[in-house]
């Protein structure tokens, strides 16, 4: 049905006439940070959950991927869906799908059962948050510049990411880690009363059937995404190659890249188009966003190693970082706003001031790392990490919006968030665990070499005492090592982009060959014997 037409540039026509106009836009701020407050699993509790659900951190990892590999792989059909459904169907049934995915996933053991609700949790999730924020981005930038744009939608997305692990540490703290689900459900509860009495079904065009999508295609890219995660989150687990779960994964890996592939190249309208690869820059960008979440990937596995075995730390006090995160976050989506938008400087160069406070990030933890340290004393590196990220976050979503036409870019978009989101994180998390024990069996057998063998002698000896410290004296050392070198990377990283960026290279006069040097210093020796 029709609504209608207020006065004014801006017009949300799917909401009643008694809403007021000016609460409009943000009654769906409100309701897309909801949306990505939810989730499958969260890592607040992550402790509690698995003694609560008796899993491994591998299992409840893996819903955490599950749930952002079904955000990924729905990108593509994003705007199909809102050319068929109205903005109120579609908010509803996201908003009923992540309440439903909430209230089951605690009493859920099963883990085929629980990986595939935190996948379609994660559906529910980016539907409803792009319904939302598609609605509200005239208001925020009434000529559709995405330098506006993605800033404040990273304020979204980071922020409440970063909110969602305090919530959930607080209410398992002083409740449980369930309730952080009914919190949830209850947020979900409320959207859906919002949807109904403040909105209506209204459509700007005629519904687009859903003919010609490649739904076999998505089940084939998620189904590689899943396999991808599932490998490297378990590889150390199953002992790598050494077992043959991960020698039959990595070849059914393979054959299933080659059937995507080759599906996207036989039929008419693949999922994710072959001209999606022709772009310019699209390489680059893919590269350099999976290399960043690598790098940021120590979030989950240095950090919490050096909390937990170093420092024994509980979650309420590591949480406190979260909240300095939270304002590096805010604070680097003003900077990216400032600098694209106000400024309208250089992308090149905004992506190598974020690599930059990245590698501010890493070498900080590197030379601050102690037993002996206090906590706030990591607030300023962890502040550089969540800049960081939101720079580089909005940045790179920018980038790939100017190279890219709207036909692909929803396609590329997809691709972008399957490494950003899902690739990029486990397979430097797979990294940066396999080189700590490495690292830390190698310090046990130097270190432990050195103990002066007459300390044992003496009675009476607290063995267990001298081993847990020895230990986590040991894990310390192998942090910083690991740290120092993902320093190093970044470090190399940015010098690329300064070398790429750089005036002088552009200004420099192209250096003659020896040749012709050589030509030219005869041709000079003639003219000289010529004139005399």
């Amino acid at each position: 049905m029709g609504a209608p037409v207020l006065n004014g540039p801006f017009t949300m026509p799917m909401f009643r006439d008694f809403v007021p106009r000016a609460l409009q836009p943000w009654i769906y701020v409100f309701m897309a940070a909801t949306f990505q407050l939810s989730g499958g699993v969260y890592l607040g509790a992550l402790g509690e959950m698995v003694g609560g659900l008796s899993l491994m951190r591998e299992d409840l990892m893996m819903c955490l991927y599950a749930n952002l590999a079904g955000m990924a792989v729905y990108f593509p059909v994003l705007f199909r869906m809102k050319f068929r459904f109205t903005n109120r169907t579609l908010l509803t049934a996201a908003a009923a799908g992540a309440l439903a995915c909430n209230l089951l996933v605690p009493h859920v053991r099963l883990l085929p059962l629980l990986w595939a609700l935190c996948f379609v949790e994660g559906v529910c999730k980016i539907q409803g948050t792009f319904e939302c924020m598609s609605n509200i981005q005239l208001w925020i930038t009434p000529r559709r510049d995405f330098t506006s744009f993605f800033p404040v939608l990273h304020i979204v997305i980071l922020g409440c990411m970063q909110l969602s692990t305090i919530v959930t540490t607080a209410l398992a703290y002083h409740f449980h880690w369930v309730w952080m689900h009914y919190l949830v459900a209850g947020l979900m509860a409320v959207d859906l009363l919002v949807v109904r009495l403040c909105t209506r079904h209204f459509r700007f065009m005629r519904p687009m059937p859903l003919y010609g999508i490649d739904w076999l295609g998505a089940v084939l890219w998620a189904a590689l995404l899943l396999q991808v995660a599932y490998m490297l989150d378990y590889g150390e687990w199953y002992d790598w190659w050494y077992s043959p779960v991960m020698r039959t994964l990595a070849v059914t890996s393979v054959a299933t890249l080659a059937l995507g592939l080759w599906r996207m190249n036989t039929i008419r309208h693949p999922y994710i188009e072959p001209a999606v690869w022709g772009y310019r820059h699209i390489f680059p960008i893919l590269i350099l966003i999976t290399v960043v979440e690598m790098l940021l990937a120590s979030e989950h596995v240095l950090e919490e190693l050096f909390y937990e075995q170093t420092m024994h730390y509980d979650t309420t006090v590591s949480v406190r970082i979260t909240h300095v995160v939270l304002l590096g976050v805010l604070a680097g989506c003003g900077f990216a706003f400032w600098w694209m938008h106000v400024r309208r400087m250089s992308y090149v160069r905004l992506l190598a001031v974020g690599i930059a406070v990245l590698a501010a990030y890493l070498v900080g933890y590197y030379f601050t790392l102690s037993a002996d340290i206090h906590v706030s004393q990591l607030y300023l590196p962890a502040a550089c990490r969540g800049f960081a990220y939101a720079v580089l976050s909005a940045t790179f979503m920018v980038c790939l919006e100017e190279i890219m036409t709207f036909q692909h870019f929803f396609q590329a978009l997809s691709l972008f968030n399957m490494l950003h989101m899902v690739v990029g994180g486990v397979l430097g998390g797979a990294i940066y665990t396999e080189a700590f024990s490495r690292a830390m069996a190698d310090n046990m057998s130097r270190y432990g070499a050195a103990v002066d063998g007459v300390a044992f002698t003496r009675a009476p000896f607290d063995m267990g005492g001298f081993m847990e410290g020895f230990a986590g004296r040991m894990a310390e050392v192998s942090v910083k090592q690991i740290y120092g070198w993902a320093a190093y990377a970044c470090i190399a990283l940015l010098l690329l982009f300064v070398l790429y960026d750089a005036p002088a290279r552009r200004a420099m006069k192209p250096i003659p060959l020896w040749r012709t040097v050589g030509s030219e210093v005869a041709r000079s020796l003639r003219r000289i014997v010529v004139r005399r």
